[in-house]
């Protein structure tokens, strides 16, 4: 029985998703820079996609600027805060996406910026006073803040955090790429300058997502060439992909109250009995609350296995997909997992569940690592 609970790291395609991009993928392939029928086609479908995604998070059309997912569009934000707008100073966190945290460094270490971290408690809870208090000194600043972290799952309060950045002049960017098509986002009323979303995070196809920018922030071209995206990301649209991204975005938003209870559901059923049956476990941040992290991570210390034995290995042999921690820090120790020092002699598991889950799924996981402790413990 093969499980697949590494959601956090990338979602299935859904069918209907599928369904929506194969005509762009076989019929409709213009160029949407041309000016022929075939051309004006394609440029027609991109333009209503941008008002669908802008309807849905309440953002204006031309808030919306097409990437290749959240990294660039994380890259994006920075270099148009950094170049665009000559912030020298960057406050973020400890557990911010590689793409936020290598960026910032690479800009330090040339001598660009300065990075101020918040301060954070055991469980990696921030200290909004402290970056009150960074902002107090360096008021014009960028803050870069993800909504919810990819490893341990905890939710950040944006909202707060762009009420505060507004009071200072500062420019907000957050990562949502964990959250958004998990739940709902209203940019009319979140104070933030940049934010940045990918497709394969909620059922649509990889290598594609989008950066908002607020009207009024003029973004700084990270790739040159042509004159898409109304001059602002040079390259042919990936016509298939953007549909493709806008139908998983619709799907998620008009599903979005049964997808999280049903999967809140079952991360809870996972606590429990891992709670009930396994002898020292432990919950890494905030994952195994409910009101404070992403219903779709579980972070967990987990018993560490004798004769240098790898839990993930053992679990990959018996057909179940998980992580240790975000998929792009494979081969390397977690930060997230290191700024929260997070026990030594554990095995850390990140479980992060789909709306294509069972309970069924969650019985086998438990029996697995049940028999895996069971056979090396005889």
């Amino acid at each position: 029985m093969s499980i697949y609970l590494d959601n956090a790291a990338t979602t299935p395609l859904d069918a209907d998703v599928f369904n929506a991009m194969t005509p762009y993928l076989l019929n409709h392939y213009g160029n949407p820079s041309s000016h022929h029928a075939q051309g004006r086609h394609a440029r027609q479908a991109i333009e209503q996609c941008r008002a669908t995604i802008a309807g849905l998070i309440n953002a204006l059309p031309e808030e919306i600027v097409f990437t290749s997912g959240g990294t660039e569009a994380d890259n994006t934000a920075i270099l148009t805060a950094v170049h665009g707008y000559g912030i020298q100073h960057v406050i973020t966190t400890r557990f911010e996406h590689h793409a936020v945290l290598h960026t910032l460094t690479d800009l330090q270490r040339k001598g660009l910026i300065k990075i101020s971290f918040i301060k954070h408690d055991a469980k990696g809870n921030l200290n909004l006073g402290h970056l009150e208090q960074l902002l107090q000194t360096h008021p014009r600043s960028l803050v870069s803040v993800m909504h919810a972290n990819n490893e341990i799952g905890n939710l950040n309060d944006i909202a707060q955090i762009g009420d505060i950045c507004e009071r200072y002049d500062a420019l907000f960017h957050t990562d949502t790429v964990q959250t958004i098509g998990h739940y709902r986002h209203d940019l009319q009323k979140l104070k933030v300058h940049f934010l940045a979303a990918s497709a394969h995070k909620f059922h649509g196809p990889k290598g594609v997502g989008f950066i908002f920018c607020r009207k009024g922030i003029h973004l700084s071209q990270l790739i040159h060439g042509g004159g898409q995206e109304s001059r602002l990301r040079a390259g042919t649209e990936n016509i298939h992909g953007i549909v493709g991204l806008t139908k998983a975005l619709e799907l998620a938003y008009a599903h979005i109250d049964e997808h999280q209870q049903h999967i809140q559901n079952l991360k809870n059923y996972m606590i429990a009995r891992l709670s009930d049956e396994v002898p020292g476990v432990t919950f890494n941040g905030n994952s195994a609350n409910a009101d404070q992290s992403l219903y779709t991570v579980l972070s967990v210390g987990l018993p560490e296995l004798n004769y240098g034995r790898n839990l993930l290995r053992c679990l990959d042999d018996a057909e179940i997909a998980v992580s240790g921690g975000s998929a792009c820090s494979t081969g390397s120790a977690s930060h997230v997992l290191q700024a929260i020092a997070a026990a030594d002699n554990k095995d850390h598991v990140r479980f992060s569940f789909s709306k294509f889950n069972t309970r069924h799924e969650v019985d086998h996981v438990l029996e697995v690592l049940h028999q895996i402790y069971q056979t090396l413990a005889a």
